[in-house]
Parts: C-alpha cells; sequence; structure tokens
C-alpha cells in the first residue's frame, strides 16, 4: 500500500470531482461561520494569540515525527487553537495554515484543499474543543487536569480527523483503495499520531497557561461562568 497517498494531507486525485466540489462547499459555509462568530472572540489581547497560535501550528506541521517504519504524523493543531483561541478563531487558524501550506508547499492538493479544511480546520477543531469543554471542570482544578484535557482533547481531535478523511474517501473515493482498507490505515495510524498531538498541545497549553492563564480561551470561559453564577 502507498501510505503516502492515504497520508491526513489529501492529495489531488483522491477523491472524485463531484465529491472535492462538494467538500469545498462545505469548507466554505464552515469557514464562513466561523468568520461571523470570530469578531466575537477577538480583541486586542486575543488578537495577538491567534497569529502566534497560527504561526506555531504553521511551524509545528512542518516537523514530522516517528510513528511506525516508513510512516510519520506531524501535530494537526484542531485542539490546541481551540483550547488557546477558541473553536471559531482556532478553526480560521488553521484553515489559513492549510491553505499557506497547499499554496506554497504543496502539502495537500489545491482539489482536496476544501477537504482537508474540512477535516482539520473544521471537524478536527470542533470536536477537540467539545472534548476539553467537557473537561472544563478537571481543567480548572488543577495545572495536571489542564495537561490532562489538553491531552485527550488534541487526541480525539486526530482520530475525528482522520474520521472525516475516511467519510469523504467512502463517499467518493478515487485513488482504487477499498473504503475499510483506507479506514484501518488512516484512522490505525492516527490513532497512534494523536499522542504525540496530545504530547505536544498539553506541553504548549501548560506552558502558557502557567504564564498567562487569562490568554486561555478554555480557562476564561471558566472563569466567565463562575463570574456569571455568582
Amino acid at each position: 500500500m502507498r501510505t503516502e497517498t492515504l497520508a491526513m494531507h489529501m492529495s489531488d486525485g483522491l477523491l472524485s470531482a463531484p465529491t472535492a466540489v462538494l467538500f469545498a462547499a462545505v469548507a466554505v459555509a464552515g469557514l464562513s461561520l466561523a468568520l461571523v462568530k470570530a469578531r466575537g472572540d477577538l480583541d486586542d489581547r486575543t488578537a495577538p494569540m491567534a497569529g502566534l497560535v497560527a504561526a506555531f501550528v504553521f511551524a509545528a506541521q512542518m516537523i514530522n515525527f516517528p510513528v511506525l517504519p516508513g510512516v510519520s504524523g506531524h501535530l494537526l493543531g484542531g485542539a490546541l487553537a481551540a483550547i488557546l483561541a477558541g473553536p471559531w478563531v482556532g478553526a480560521l487558524c488553521v484553515a489559513i495554515v492549510l491553505v499557506v501550506q497547499a499554496l506554497l508547499f504543496a502539502d495537500g492538493g489545491l482539489t482536496m484543499l476544501g477537504a482537508n479544511i474540512t477535516n482539520m480546520a473544521l471537524i478536527g477543531t470542533a470536536v477537540g474543543y467539545l472534548v476539553a469543554l467537557a473537561l472544563r471542570r478537571v481543567a480548572t482544578r488543577s495545572r495536571g487536569g489542564l495537561l490532562v484535557t489538553a491531552f485527550v482533547a488534541a487526541w480525539v481531535n486526530t482520530v475525528a480527523a482522520s474520521g472525516g478523511f475516511v467519510l469523504e474517501y467512502a463517499i467518493g473515493g478515487a485513488a482504487g483503495y477499498g473504503t475499510g482498507t483506507a479506514a484501518i490505515a488512516v484512522v490505525g495510524v492516527h490513532c497512534l499520531i494523536g499522542l504525540g498531538e496530545g504530547v505536544i498541545t498539553a506541553a504548549t497549553v501548560g506552558a502558557v497557561a502557567a504564564v498567562r492563564p487569562d490568554l486561555v480561551h478554555l480557562l476564561r470561559g471558566a472563569r466567565a461562568e463562575k463570574e456569571a453564577v455568582r
């Protein structure tokens, strides 16, 4: 099996043209909604953080770490961006990174850009944030709780994004592999890649929280809820 063809960054020709158009429309709709919603999260304090998150995700995605012989992975960044900058801004940050990578580094085909954005910027970010939100009480109890929350959210984010890949391939895969083969290859490998994603995400979120906890969106939301109760 050509494992590089079934990488998370989908290459041109992996999906049929109608499927590529469908998920390009999904990506446009999702990013349009995120753009509208993100306005409420951005201010003079959080805008620089969004820029730093995008830059960090871009740099981190350029660094591969070994998973299996002949197979490597890299940070997707959805959960990390959502925890630090919020789900809407986080989705935009990851999408910008994917667009730049596709245009400048040919990392993912241009015809597959909509599918890649759907998987990593929309599905991954949304699922990662929902997991972090569900574990928010754990995250606010201690530093260890925050690290565990970030790790779990990042791992689930990675697996969910790979699940999006499988769904798209099931709808209109054009690479000659069966859906079951693609699912085992992609989801199986990304269950392992998610471990690296979790470690990087937990370390980064922990480092930011140790210096400026007020810049961690997940923690700011928890404080807002406490103030509302009071």
